[in-house]
């Protein structure tokens, strides 16, 4: 039987998310297999760029590598969202998580020609941006809409500030383990996180009446129409991308700022790496304590101002000490422009539209960290990366403003003051 209203517990608004995750039983099942998928995640990427290294040899591969994982999925983003649209999404989110399984084993298991490895790699990822457009899109039929902020918060933290954990596994596993193992174990958290999705109910598409099922590609143009078309998801689309634009570029620039600049040797460098970590597991509990008592607009545009913040002040520090704090005042930012970012579109956007808009918001930040990451490159050789640090911080803070003179009114257009739970979504 598909879920109904009857199935979803009570909200439990002014709890937390333990006490979320105890009350909903299908909440709990989902949150279990995503925190196991991320560690997965997190592990095979690691395992990736390793085994790319070691089968080439070469430093464009990496690079090639990192840039098939941001762009494969915005290529296709129009149409996964549309499917994740059209199928009932239990069944869609088990064959994206079986399907990742696999394409992992085969990497680990055959020697591949480069085109081939690359291909199987976009194929990855095109699947995991079909289950990430799936997995936000079934969140509002799982829970009240008043607690969409703490089961966000509760997923953040499980994925995104669960990232720690792949890296950490794989130092203390391979000076055992070879790179292709770590990629096995890679493909059975797929498998598992497959196992625990089982024990959702039944979620059937966002449509509205199933049996009336145009064009798919007709449907897929239609998702991109309504992104620009609401003022409000356009907006909210313009600024996520403009900020991972300049930002993202700090995932380049932050090795060559640790090494060069700050004179830091392997281990100092992976520090300055952790302190975004560090700060989205301080910015998901803090959201925790706040517990909705901010508007998520507000929220928004103090998440981008920290992340802008943060990546600026990179650029000023002296030490590696510093940087990590600065990095983890930019990870505290981040963690609130996720929660923030999801808790608008599920609560703004219809059922039957939330798949597509996940799917085409998530492929143009994809397209925008492409984007950055090859002027990154260029940038960090050219001017310096204190100096890359600071522009890209600095473009952060523009697009910010930009979105804080912009958003009030594309609300106030829609009708809308401040997002609460009992927020009507906007219109299909």
């Amino acid at each position: 039987m598909a879920i109904s209203s009857e199935q979803i517990p009570a909200p439990v608004r002014g709890s937390g998310p333990l006490a979320l995750l105890r009350a909903n039983k299908a909440f709990r099942w989902l949150w279990l297999s995503r925190c196991i998928s991320e560690i997965g995640n997190s592990l095979g990427l690691l395992a990736l760029v390793l085994f790319t290294a070691r089968q080439t040899g070469q430093g464009w591969t990496v690079a090639l590598l990192m840039l098939v994982g941001d762009f494969a999925p915005t290529l296709f983003s129009p149409l996964t969202g549309t499917l994740s649209d059209r199928v009932e999404r239990k069944r869609l989110l088990l064959l994206c998580e079986l399907g990742q399984g696999a394409i992992i084993g085969l990497i680990a298991w055959l020697a591949l020609p480069l085109p081939f490895f690359l291909g199987l790699v976009g194929l990855r990822t095109v699947t995991g941006q079909l289950f990430g457009a799936a997995s936000r899109s079934i969140l509002p039929g799982l829970v009240e809409p008043a607690d969409l902020e703490t089961a966000n918060a509760a997923l953040g933290i499980g994925t995104t500030g669960l990232e720690l954990v792949g890296p950490l596994l794989a130092a203390l596993l391979l000076p055992f383990l070879d790179v292709s193992d770590l990629l096995l174990i890679d493909a059975a958290t797929f498998l598992l996180s497959a196992m625990l999705l089982l024990n959702l109910p039944v979620l059937p598409s966002g449509r509205r009446d199933p049996s009336q099922k145009g064009a798919f590609l007709t449907e897929a143009k239609e998702g991109l129409g309504y992104i620009w078309h609401s003022p409000v998801i356009r907006w909210l689309t313009l600024g996520f991308t403009g900020f991972v634009a300049f930002t993202a570029i700090d995932d380049v620039a932050l090795v060559f700022l640790a090494k060069d600049a700050l004179g830091a040797g392997d281990s100092g460098t992976s520090l300055a790496y952790v302190g975004a970590g560090i700060g989205l597991l301080i910015g998901f509990a803090f959201l925790f304590w706040l517990k909705g008592r901010i508007a998520l607009p507000l929220l928004l545009l103090v998440g981008y101002t920290l992340g802008s913040g943060g990546n600026l002040l990179t650029g000023l520090a002296g030490t590696i000490p510093v940087v990590m704090l600065t990095q983890a005042i930019r990870g505290v930012g981040n963690s609130q422009i996720d929660l923030a970012n999801n808790t608008l579109v599920q609560r703004l956007v219809a059922p039957a539209m939330l798949g597509r808009v996940f799917g085409n918001l998530y492929g143009a930040i994809g397209l925008a960290a492409g984007i950055s990451y090859v002027a990154g490159g260029l940038l960090v050789n050219l001017i310096g990366p204190r100096l890359v640090f600071i522009l890209a911080g600095a473009g952060g803070l523009v697009v910010t403003l930009m979105l804080a003179l912009s958003l009030p009114a594309a609300l106030r257009q829609a009708g809308i003051g401040t997002v609460t739970a009992e927020v009507e979504t906007l219109p299909d």
